[in-house]
């Protein structure tokens, strides 16, 4: 009784075993490297897809805070951050060029 016992046991781990290789082995052929990068070039595909998509949320939110600021005419950051973009704004508010702009737009 004793050795049927051992001789299923064998028989179990076996063909686990054998399973187990086929499995690995099955990846090594050229169809299963092809299924295998696919699916790597599929996820980083996605991945991509997600950036694009955060990066043009966030853009559209920053271009709706410039047109805010530039519609109200004031300054949108602190621009002790960008010495060279202190006074940009006052220049071109106070140019003739803006305010015979805002004199002649009867749209507003």
């Amino acid at each position: 009784m004793k050795r049927l016992l051992w001789l299923g046991a064998g028989l179990a781990i076996g063909a686990l075993v054998v399973r187990a290789v086929s499995k690995r082995m099955q990846r090594l052929t050229p169809g299963g490297i092809a299924e295998s990068v696919s699916s790597s070039i599929g996820g980083i595909g996605e991945t991509m897809r997600e950036f694009v998509e955060d990066v043009r949320d966030g853009m559209a939110e920053r271009e709706d805070e410039i047109h805010r600021a530039f519609a109200d005419g004031v300054a949108l950051d602190d621009t002790t951050a960008l010495p060279w973009a202190r006074g940009v704004g006052e220049k071109f508010y106070s140019s003739q060029y803006f305010r015979e702009q805002q004199e002649g737009d009867t749209s507003r």
